[in-house]
């Protein structure tokens, strides 16, 4: 399935910026053109949405398949689904023909049972009332007799047999009613019984090519499936690709746009830089995860890995500065709430509380007891060494 990375655009992080641009007329006109780049981004997210949810279904509904990819195989060119459904069509009208076949083969062995000399008491429907049959239904849940059979045999009105075992069943049906509802010693019995085992001699015959018919029928299906599986995962295929270069396309304005915001936005102060080199060593792991993060987003050659990471903040572009400003802001604030934060706005720190110098020693007390406690807890710290 595709992977598409959306937040890798960053349309959010751009908007920050707009706040350090002075003139309100150039900051109307970047909003514009980011909302323009949004609406777009908006539409191929929704597209993209659609291929995933296709990919979604199918990795719940198929089972994998030892053929191998069926997004990359040859990426069977054929003129479309449409020609698929057709095929399967024409596949099924010749096995609808083989069937045919088999039931008229079927008809044979019918014949030969309906006219031996016993056959006589099941050519027709049991005549309950001449009979004097009155407990029949009670015992006999499903009635059958050879005229019923041949009559189902021919029907047009959709009601035909359409498989050879189907005939078969009500066959053996009209037998083991009989056996059912007669005692074993009364004629009937053993005229059933008798005409059931020649039967069961006859259908022994045919079944093979019963049997060839239907394994030739379920590969025949099996592969009409996972050509028409085929073709839709290439058409995902060629929508997730066209789907791909708009989103490139799009990322390309934006990009410029970034850059156009950036240039007009101020320059990270000294001051600034400590700051955030003082918050950054204050988050817990997890935190500093994502701010190397964002520096290795714009600086391939910054190593984010191991114990120790030499972070010089001086060597970092201005847009790498503000998107770090901007997070460690954001998760001082969350974590900070209710104890001292610092405030990377200002060159002085501040509380959230102003309840004298004994609250503040509190927080300070409680901060530090938070800090040893995600210490403990955490085996590998990674140490920041700003160069500022």
């Amino acid at each position: 399935m595709f992977q598409w990375q959306m937040e890798e655009m960053d349309l959010d992080g751009l908007i920050p910026y707009l706040g350090m641009i002075n003139s309100s007329f150039e900051i109307e006109a970047y909003e514009h053109d980011l909302d323009q780049i949004l609406v777009k981004v908006d539409e191929l997210e929704k597209r993209v949405n659609e291929v995933e949810q296709v990919y979604d279904d199918q990795s719940k509904k198929q089972p994998s398949t030892s053929k191998g990819s069926t997004i990359g195989k040859d990426e069977r060119q054929i003129n479309g689904i449409k020609k698929l459904q057709q095929d399967a069509c024409n596949r099924e009208a010749a096995a609808v023909k083989r069937m045919q076949q088999l039931i008229s083969q079927f008809g044979i062995i019918l014949r030969q049972i309906t006219q031996h000399k016993w056959a006589w008491p099941f050519l027709q429907p049991v005549d309950v009332k001449a009979l004097g049959l009155h407990d029949y239904h009670k015992v006999i849940d499903k009635p059958m007799d050879f005229s019923t059979i041949k009559k189902q045999m021919e029907a047009t009105d959709g009601t035909a047999y359409k498989h050879v075992r189907e005939i078969c069943a009500d066959v053996r049906l009209v037998f083991k009613n009989a056996m059912k509802y007669n005692d074993e010693k009364s004629d009937i019995h053993v005229m059933a019984k008798t005409l059931l085992r020649k039967f069961e001699e006859k259908w022994l015959q045919l079944l093979p090519k019963v049997t060839e018919e239907e394994k030739r029928l379920e590969q025949e299906e099996a592969e009409a499936q996972l050509d028409m599986q085929l073709a839709k995962e290439a058409a995902n295929a060629r929508m997730a690709r066209e789907i791909s270069t708009e989103l490139y396309e799009v990322d390309m304005p934006l990009e410029e746009l970034r850059a156009i915001v950036v240039s007009k936005c101020r320059k990270i102060s000294t001051e600034e830089k400590r700051k955030i080199a003082a918050a950054l060593d204050k988050l817990p792991v997890e935190d500093v995860d994502k701010a190397l993060e964002i520096v290795a987003q714009y600086d391939p050659t910054f190593q984010s890995k191991g114990d120790l990471v030499d972070l010089d903040l001086d060597a970092q572009s201005e847009s790498t500065l503000w998107k770090l400003k901007f997070f460690v802001k954001s998760a001082l604030e969350v974590q900070g709430r209710g104890s001292t934060v610092i405030d990377v706005d200002s060159n002085q720190d501040r509380s959230n509380n102003n309840n004298g110098n004994n609250n503040n020693n509190n927080s300070n007390k409680k901060r530090k007891k938070e800090i040893c406690k995600a210490l403990t807890k955490t085996a590998k710290k990674r140490c920041l060494k700003p160069s500022s």
